[in-house]
């Protein structure tokens, strides 16, 4: 087998369940998961309508390249959000359909980097864990960059050591973060982009969690739109990822898009024609119609703007609760080590959340994920979570005393 499957952490979810293998929680109460960021609302019905109405195409191959309809519904869709210059974004040379962008980041990368002892793919810290999995089976080795309430969750690219951008291969970066919710500016954009001119690296931008923003008027900046901004518009060392699973709520359909520089979309199709991994016709249909439709997702938006209401009625007054201008995630510090806070709340109030840790490296002495929460409120379950009083109690002993918690959990 191949040595660099050794250096594959668990995934976080498998160290989650050895940490409460031995748990058995209170039974009186209902189960809460927000253990993963799973969006809860449902389908659009006219994506499920297209599924049904095009099964026929299940008796055909699918093309790696897709159908050009799903392809210029894309760049229709690209060109408008992002206010670039009519024509720049060409379904044909810019754009690939993925089954998904976790498939399609892990591929990329394999296709992308040259291995060898100082090859290196840069992300933030902590990160959504594709980007250090696909790194290590690709040859190369991750170097992260820390994010902490203190910079913003924004990474301090200023202070990264010229050796390690001469040997950076491939700078991921996630915007709206996974799990942090943090949003890099059009400045910052320009200034990754001159980075990778300067020191010949591909800049990929993960935005994912785009469409999911509190300020209607504001939307995230992405990483092309600053591209057409500079006149930018072969989109050179520049490719972006996105996704109908949490715009679209189609977590299950698989369905996403990578766009941007020809010179690196040519290669990447040709090296996913071996791969084998088209997306079936039906679905291609389908998610043309998604992304030709807005409506479905103004209404995503309002639903999660009322959720983060709630959840910060009940929260703000027992927790440090910062909301984020994007994402479906409140980023906070748990009031214990982020384990044992966790054991308690599956053991107590049958609650599962993921320790922070588990989505983070040590840096220079530092775990930025660690004392930390993701809570996902992508899930339905403020209802429950409201009268459950118990629970809004321990965690105001957590806030004023966390001797408290100890001595109540274990």
């Amino acid at each position: 087998m191949n040595s660099n499957l050794d250096k594959l952490h668990p995934y976080p979810f498998e160290k989650l369940a050895g940490l409460t293998r031995d748990i058995q929680p209170e039974p009186s109460l209902e189960p809460i998961s927000l253990g993963i960021g799973e969006p809860k609302h449902p389908a659009p019905a006219l994506v499920m309508d297209a599924v049904r109405n095009n099964l026929a195409g299940l008796s055909s191959y699918p093309t790696t390249k897709g159908l050009l309809s799903l392809r210029q519904a894309i760049s229709d869709w690209a060109t408008q959000r992002f206010s670039l210059k009519a024509g720049t974004l060409d379904p044909e040379q810019h754009i690939l359909p993925v089954n998904g962008t976790r498939e399609a980041i892990f591929a990329f990368t394999q296709a992308l980097i040259n291995p060898g002892a100082d090859a290196l793919v840069v992300s933030p810290n902590p990160f959504y864990q594709i980007y250090e999995g696909a790194a290590y089976l690709a040859g190369a080795k991750p170097w992260y960059l820390n994010c902490t309430r203190e910079n913003g969750f924004i990474p301090d690219y200023d202070a990264v050591p010229a050796a390690v951008w001469e040997n950076c291969q491939l700078l991921f970066i996630c915007s709206p973060g996974n799990p942090t919710g943090a949003v890099h500016d059009a400045a910052t954009l320009k200034k990754l982009i001159t980075l990778a001119d300067q020191y010949d690296f591909v800049l990929a931008s993960d935005e994912c969690y785009s469409e999911i923003y509190l300020d209607e008027s504001h939307p995230p900046t992405g990483l092309l739109e600053v591209c057409a901004e500079i006149g930018r518009d072969d989109f050179r060392n520049c490719v972006v990822f996105h996704s109908l699973s949490k715009r679209s709520n189609l977590p299950g359909m698989r369905s996403g898009f990578i766009a941007g520089d020809a010179a690196l979309i040519g290669p990447f199709l040709k090296y996913r024609t071996y791969h084998g991994c088209s997306m079936p016709v039906q679905h291609q249909i389908a998610s043309t119609a998604a992304w030709q439709d807005e409506a479905h997702v103004i209404d995503n938006r309002n639903l999660y703007r009322e959720k983060f209401t709630a959840v910060t009625d009940i929260l703000a007054p027992v927790l440090d609760v910062v909301i984020p201008p994007a994402s479906f995630y409140l980023w906070t510090p748990t009031p214990i080590d982020d384990e044992r806070f966790t054991r308690g709340l599956l053991q107590s109030q049958n609650l599962t959340v993921l320790p922070g840790r588990y989505l983070s490296r040590e840096v220079d002495g530092k775990l930025p994920g660690a004392g930390m929460y993701a809570w996902p409120w992508s899930q339905q379950w403020t209802s429950v979570l409201k009268p459950r009083a118990v629970f809004v109690v321990m965690l105001s002993h957590c806030k004023s005393g966390a001797k408290y918690v100890d001595t109540l959990w274990y």
